[in-house]
């Protein structure tokens, strides 16, 4: 058995997936970038192999992707996390035209064609609004954990709206929010329509074609996943995986590789 990795290093964790030869998953690893980024990158990758019991010679291509991926050292390619996510979002969901991506520094909306190729794509990565660290500041102001964040807001009754598109300013918004008495659900619900609402804006941009699928760690969150169903007015694609999507994406194009290479060998036997 042949296997190829994938190594997504991110702006606040890094993910590693390893796949065999049938490109289904055998193993994946999270853990956070920090500040030693290379660090970062060789652990989650070990994590990996360790959860598989898979030998790391055995893995017989590694892509670096994401922000980082050029601290992929022991990587034999970097493939940029838009190819990365589209990829895997059409192998994962084969219906997929148009992927959401929202991470923890930038956003992007990307069209795809059905092999997972990239036909055009947006990003919003000059400012965090929109992005999980917009979320970040959301429940630092309000003391709650981001797992709690999803759960809580979908109790809302009467959202309030979020006017500031700065995550400087998020904080001292929703402080203001409190100090006028209205309730933590409904200001979180304010917080999540606005980051819908500015993804949105991402994906008329590029057009929306066929299923949208949802990746990136914003994903997990399930207020965000129905904020943004009910601005786009139809449900979205959301895997388990979803969090793994880049990752997966760099070990299929690190697979193609690794496929490619034998193929030559098996025509002259």
């Amino acid at each position: 058995m042949r296997y190829a990795a994938g190594v997504d290093v991110g702006s606040t964790q890094t993910k590693a997936v390893v796949i065999d030869e049938d490109r289904r998953i055998v193993a994946r690893a999270l853990t956070d970038t920090g500040a030693n980024v290379m660090q970062a990158a060789q652990k989650c990758f070990d994590a990996a192999c360790d959860e598989s019991g898979i030998d790391k010679n055995a893995v017989g291509y590694v892509v670096g992707t994401g922000y980082g991926r050029y601290k992929v050292t022991f990587g034999d390619r970097q493939v940029t996390e838009i190819s990365c996510h589209g990829r895997g979002a059409v192998h994962m969901f084969p219906g997929t035209g148009t992927v959401i991506d929202m991470g923890g520094q930038d956003s992007k909306a990307i069209r795809v064609k059905n092999d997972g190729e990239i036909i055009d794509f947006c990003m919003n990565d000059k400012c965090a609004a929109g992005t999980g660290r917009f979320l970040g500041a959301a429940a630092m102001a309000l003391g709650l954990s981001l797992d709690d964040l999803g759960p809580v807001s979908l109790t809302s009754t009467k959202p309030v709206k979020i006017s500031t598109t700065c995550t400087v300013f998020a904080e001292a918004e929703v402080l203001s929010w409190l100090g006028k008495g209205k309730a933590v659900e409904d200001i979180l619900w304010g917080v999540h329509k606005s980051i819908a609402s500015r993804s949105y804006g991402l994906l008329r941009r590029t057009g929306i074609i066929g299923e949208i699928t949802f990746t990136g760690g914003v994903a997990k969150n399930p207020g965000m996943v129905k904020a943004m169903e009910e601005i786009l007015d139809r449900p979205l694609n959301v895997s388990d995986d979803s969090h793994f999507m880049g990752a997966l994406g760099g070990a299929l194009f690190a697979m193609d590789h690794v496929v490619a290479a034998v193929q030559p060998a098996r025509k002259e036997a």
